[in-house]
């Protein structure tokens, strides 16, 4: 018996059912509230219209919008100086048994410590509203980013690790050409992960010890029970780590456009 082969859909036709099924969940979520909004006070369940308003009003007002830009930049730079001190402890411990024996049980102890109590810690230990960001998104995000970079090390091939050393390449070769294919897929990973436990974390850190920044502002509306604000403010950090989940994608898609596309889309 001969099977029909199923009609291949156009490109546009592909990108529009892709984009339907991507928005679809968020286009139920906005649905419900609305009805919710009906049906609730205005400082429970506002009307999108008002949380539209108060967005809109983040966006064109710059004073606002600086505090967006002075969040992010926190996280960022939370989450480059943990990955680079992440990956050379990972180097270390790669490299050395002593270390990783010494080091491992430390990082596992530091995942236990909860984000309020690194807070705790750098009011104490620090002076200045950037250096305890720093110190606070450092450390919540150090561990993750050096069991992550440490797996993708450990899970290189042996037998074409042992192949490219018996050509004798140089230390900086062997890096580009081996070592960095080989754990950039799983570092894009960490970093897809990581990028939403910092929007959480630096959240929690302006809360009690930033005079500015999208978790003061959220503060700032919670004591005058503006739920619209809230939102608003919120939603700046959703879009932040959608917009970086896309250039993150862009870069696999860049970096390995030599895999098959099967394989990349898996």
């Amino acid at each position: 018996m001969i099977m029909a082969r199923a009609p291949q859909r156009s490109r546009p036709e592909q990108i529009a059912r892709r984009a339907a099924e991507i928005l679809a969940p968020f286009l139920l979520l906005a649905a419900l509230w609305q009805i919710a909004s009906f049906y609730f006070p205005k400082y429970l369940f506002p009307s999108l219209a008002d949380v539209a308003a108060h967005v809109l009003a983040i966006f064109v007002s710059w004073s606002l919008f600086a505090e967006v830009l002075a969040t992010i930049g926190r996280i960022l730079a939370g989450l480059v100086g943990a990955f680079v001190l992440g990956a050379a402890i990972a180097a270390a411990m790669m490299q050395l048994r002593a270390v990783d024996r010494f080091i491992g049980p430390i990082l596992t102890f530091f995942q236990g410590i909860p984000a309020l109590s690194w807070v705790v810690f750098a009011i104490i230990w620090f002076h200045g509203t950037e250096p305890r960001i720093f110190f606070i998104m450092t450390m919540t995000s150090l561990p993750a980013f050096t069991f992550q970079v440490l797996d993708a090390l450990r899970g290189m091939s042996t037998d074409l690790v042992e192949m490219v050393m018996s050509l004798r390449p140089t230390r900086a070769k062997m890096l580009r050409v081996m070592v960095l294919p080989a754990i950039l897929p799983d570092i894009l990973t960490a970093w897809k992960v990581n990028l939403g436990n910092a929007s959480r974390v630096v959240v929690v850190a302006e809360l009690v010890g930033a005079t500015g920044g999208v978790g003061y502002e959220l503060l700032q509306q919670q004591q005058i029970f503006d739920m619209a604000g809230a939102l608003a403010w919120t939603l700046q950090l959703v879009f932040f780590v959608l917009i970086a989940q896309r250039v993150i994608a862009f870069i696999e898609t860049r970096a390995f456009r030599y895999r098959a596309v099967s394989e990349r889309a898996l």
